[in-house]
């Protein structure tokens, strides 16, 4: 028999995520957490025009404002690897010689079960 357990560990885990100014992408790329922890994120938008932050598996999905700083708390109720991205089109620009584009706006949160199920 399954059982879907909610985990809370008491733990607040604080981060910050940057929209890098003109380079298409979230400063850090991976965050690490553990199942459970209640999350405080704080994301910067350095840009002169709008992006979002969604993270489908944890319900969030905001908008930030260009030159704006949000603040983002979800509890991460499951293990694994969610990606987070930018969800407000945002155009494209060459960074270091690459094009980069709104879709390169991605990256993952890594959710560690630290809790197992006794058989």
């Amino acid at each position: 028999m399954n059982k879907y357990f909610i985990i809370v560990t008491g733990e607040v885990k604080h981060v910050t995520i940057i929209a890098k100014k003109n380079e298409w992408r979230f400063e850090p790329e991976i965050i690490d957490i553990n199942r459970g922890d209640k999350v405080i994120a704080t994301v910067v938008n350095e840009d002169d025009y709008d992006h979002g932050l969604a993270i489908d598996a944890f319900g969030v999905s905001q908008r930030m404002p260009a030159n704006s700083t949000i603040t983002v708390e979800f509890t991460a109720t499951q293990a694994g690897d969610f990606p987070f991205y930018c969800s407000v089109p945002c155009g494209e620009g060459i960074v270091d010689g690459k094009k980069r584009t709104h879709f390169d706006m991605i990256g993952k949160i890594q959710v560690k079960n630290l809790v197992t199920e006794a058989q």
